[in-house]
């Protein structure tokens, strides 16, 4: 009876625990998409800037903050225009088949779509071969993009 007791006891330990990982499509520390920042702003002010939780919207399980109503509506009204691509996780680090946070500011519009990297270094090197990175990375996003974040 014993053994049981500890075979269920692991079982539901582990199924709790599978059920609480992180497996969001959208990388969002704190429930914040992009760490509060704007995503309509990179496209109508060309840089970051920090939203304000008084416009926010909630999409794809995150919560969306935005500068002003007039970018909440925008973005309200085409999503997929303004929302960064891969969920918002590191756009290099997705094109070699992981999820890896973000910064704000480590961001590039190419072709009408923003990616967003770990960091302005990690931009540096993804800024090198952005069309065969995009290609690297669309292709594995379906595989991974309901896997955990960071590899282990």
């Amino acid at each position: 009876m014993k053994s049981i007791t500890i075979r269920l006891t692991v079982l539901f330990l582990f199924t709790i625990t599978a059920a609480f990982a992180q497996k969001s499509p959208v990388f969002a520390p704190d429930g914040k998409a992009i760490r509060g920042y704007d995503p309509v702003a990179y496209f109508t002010e060309g840089k970051p800037v920090a939203g304000d939780p008084q416009f926010s919207y909630s999409y794809e399980g995150a919560d969306w903050q935005f500068a002003s109503a007039k970018n909440r509506d925008a973005f309200k009204a085409d999503p997929e225009k303004y929302a960064p691509q891969y969920g918002g996780y590191c756009a290099f680090g997705t094109s070699r088949g992981y999820k890896a946070p973000t910064q704000p500011d480590a961001w590039t519009i190419n072709n009408g779509k923003l990616y967003l990297n770990y960091n302005t270094k990690v931009r540096t090197e993804w800024a090198k071969d952005q069309a065969g990175y995009i290609k690297k990375a669309d292709a594995n996003w379906p595989t991974i993009k309901d896997k955990d974040k960071e590899p282990k």
